[in-house]
Formats: structure tokens, sequence, C-alpha cells
């Protein structure tokens, strides 16, 4: 009797445990706020895969930094992703401007804030860690992916916890969410501690973001085939490889800045295999303001152009910081002719060749080629991944 005692203590014991991404036991029930506030959708017992992701041999950059990703740290930072707590009157969220079903960008032109509209489109979050560009927004202020993680919730128009304003100082939403139920049993589970720090929030809301990857196009089922970027990909129709092509090759320009021969160089900026931007890059011609006063000439940076679009050719929404452009047709022509705006000091010398405005003279046959390989840039498993979804949705 004492025998069958002790045996069936133990194996309750080990039906009340699961395990986390160290394959340490952890008691179930140990968790009731994430439980009730989550069910099925966050189980910290069985961490969802976020830190040994498969990357094809082919991507070799990283700015992942020191803040890796871990099965722990993403679980936390999509709560907060997620969670409308972060803003000052709980109607926003970073999805609210990064939807899933846009590969992390939104269809409206400026996204709604909780004191008016961003400034700026909101960029696609898709493999922004295979990139040579460590720094973030259209402008390049914020030095990394943590710094810039909770400036939006410190912008009085986008999350309102400014200290301005009128606003409550970063300080009243570390307060707010240190008497939320969940997060106190979130922080200890990744931090050893319920305290709430803002760098503790940088760091998660940074590995979530940097988990964010696509590698399942047509692109990459064709790369994975051939020794280089310059062969032909055997998946790929003769349009595709002769968009593939046309972006790789670098255009031979005459001395007034017509193209005469070669390809539309799109690579000398997005290099394949991970289509990021060069960090060298300067202003790309487009100058406007979503206000429609005055130029903007500072904006630099871009989105990787994986999932541009969706496989069906649907967009994720306006392209450009201004989303003035709306196609690929679009896209592809505003660099056909580029414009020597007065007052644009600081356009791409890769635009101007020889001094004057690049002049592509494409054929229609040469666009719907080039759409066509961008199309092959993308994939489907990023907008339906459970991973990065909303764990607040029943």
């Amino acid at each position: 009797m004492f025998k069958k005692t002790i045996a069936l203590l133990f194996l309750a014991a080990a039906f009340s445990c699961g395990s986390d991404e160290n394959n340490e036991y952890v008691p179930v029930g140990m968790y009731p706020n994430v439980e009730a506030a989550f069910g099925s959708n966050v189980d910290l017992t069985n961490l969802a895969n976020y830190a040994n992701q498969t990357v094809p041999p082919y991507i070799t950059k990283s700015n992942v930094g020191t803040n890796t990703i871990t099965d722990k740290g993403a679980t936390l930072g999509r709560v907060l992703f997620y969670d409308k707590n972060l803003s000052s009157n709980n109607t926003i969220s970073c999805s609210s401007c990064h939807q899933q079903a846009n590969a992390f960008s939104d269809l409206a032109v400026s996204s709604s804030g909780v004191n008016g509209n961003t400034g700026r489109h909101s960029m696609r979050l898709v493999n922004n860690r295979f990139a040579n560009e460590a720094k973030f927004f259209w402008n390049e202020r914020a030095v990394n992916l943590e710094t810039q993680t909770t400036m939006p919730i410190k912008d009085h128009g986008e999350m309102g916890f400014s200290g301005t304003d009128g606003d409550e100082p970063f300080s009243g939403l570390i307060t707010k969410l240190s008497e939320i139920g969940y997060y106190k049993e979130l922080f200890k589970f990744v931090y050893g501690s319920e305290e709430i720090t803002e760098n503790k929030i940088q760091l998660a809301l940074a590995q979530f973001i940097k988990s964010i990857q696509s590698f399942d196009s047509k692109y990459d089922a064709g790369r994975a085939l051939a020794a280089n970027d310059g062969q032909p990909f055997t998946n790929f129709t003769p349009q595709e490889n002769q968009g593939k092509n046309l972006f790789l090759a670098p255009p031979v320009f005459d001395a007034t800045g017509n193209r005469t021969a070669g390809g539309l160089g799109c690579a000398g900026c997005h290099a394949a295999p991970e289509f990021d931007i060069d960090p060298n890059s300067r202003n790309n011609g487009i100058i406007g303001n979503i206000s429609g006063l005055g130029i903007d000439i500072a904006n630099t940076r871009a989105p990787s152009l994986r999932d541009l679009v969706k496989v069906n050719g649907e967009t994720n929404g306006p392209m450009m910081h201004t989303g003035v452009i709306t196609t690929l047709q679009a896209a592809i022509g505003h660099y056909g002719t580029i414009n020597l705006a007065p007052g644009n000091t600081n356009l791409d010398p890769r635009l101007r060749p020889n001094g004057f405005s690049q002049q592509l003279h494409l054929t229609a046959p040469e666009v719907n080629a080039v759409i066509a390989f961008l199309r092959t840039l993308s994939g489907t498993n990023v907008y339906v991944d459970r991973k990065w979804s909303d764990p607040f949705l029943d």
C-alpha cells in the first residue's frame, strides 16, 4: 500500500509538469493569469520555436546583435506586440500599424495613433534581422531595433506615453503593466523577476520582431537548387528568369543618363538573396510628406523587398514612406525616370548617372518581367504562422 501511494504521488507530480525551452520542468497551473488571459494561445509549458527556425544556407547576413532570440523572450515580446495596454488609451498596439495579414505593414497610408496619424507609412517588418542595415525607421533615427521598439510608445501621436502634451511619461506605462497579472507572471518567467523595465520591454519586443522571417517563396525554392543567383532558376518561368536578370544586372548609361544596355540595377540597393536595403543608400527620389507640406529628403532606409506583395499579387499596403505608390508597376516606373527635384540634396548617386536624371527607357515586357520576379519573393507562412499571431484573439 505504501509503495502504491508513492507511485501515485510520483505520477501526479510527473503529469503536473511541462517543459520550457531549456527542458526544465514547469509546474502546470503556475501561471493562472497567463492561462486565463490567453488560454492555449500562450502555453508556457510548450513554447513556440522562435530561436531555432530554419534559415537557408545562402542567407549570411544578420544584424541580430547581442540580443539573441530566445523562445521565452519572443513569447513575451509577442504579448507586448499585440497588447493595446501599451497605449495611453488602450486602443493601439504595435500590431495596429504592423499587421500580420499584410506582412506586418498597414493598408492605410498613415496609421492611426492615439492622438492623430503617423507621419510616415508603416514599414513591413519581415526579415528585418537579415540585413546589413541595423538602424530603423525610414530616416534611420533609431540606432538599433531595441531602441526603436519603445520610440512609438513614447510618441504623443502614436501610443501616447511621451511625458509631454498632457501625456503620462513612460514610467506610467511601467506602473500600468506592473499591475497586470499576466505580466507579473511573464516577466518572472522570462527574467526571473516580476520587475518591469524599459530595457526588458525592448529586449522582448525586439526578439519577437527579429523572429519574423519569410523563406518559403518561389524564389527560395529556386535559389536552393542553384549555385548562385546569376544562374537560371529551374522552377522559374522564362519571364521570371528574365525579370531576375534585369533586377540583378547593372544598367549601362550614356553620358547624359540614358540607359543603352544592361539591366535595371535594382540589386545595387536591394541585393539578393536578402533583398534588404544597402546601408549606404540615400534618398530614392521621393521627397514628399504625407501631410503634403514641404519636402522630406532624410528617408534612406527601406524594408526588405520580400513579401512586397502577396503570392497572388495583392499589395501589402502602399509603398514608400509616403504611401504614394500602390502598384509594382508604379514602383518600377518611378525608377524608370528619376526626377532631379529642386531641394533634394540627398539623392542617391546611383540614380543620377553622370550627374543626369536616370532614364531607364523601360519597355512593357521588361516591366512585366520584373513584376513577375518580384512576386516570386513572396511566401505564405508569414501570414498564417500562429507564433506571430494575436494571442488575445479567442
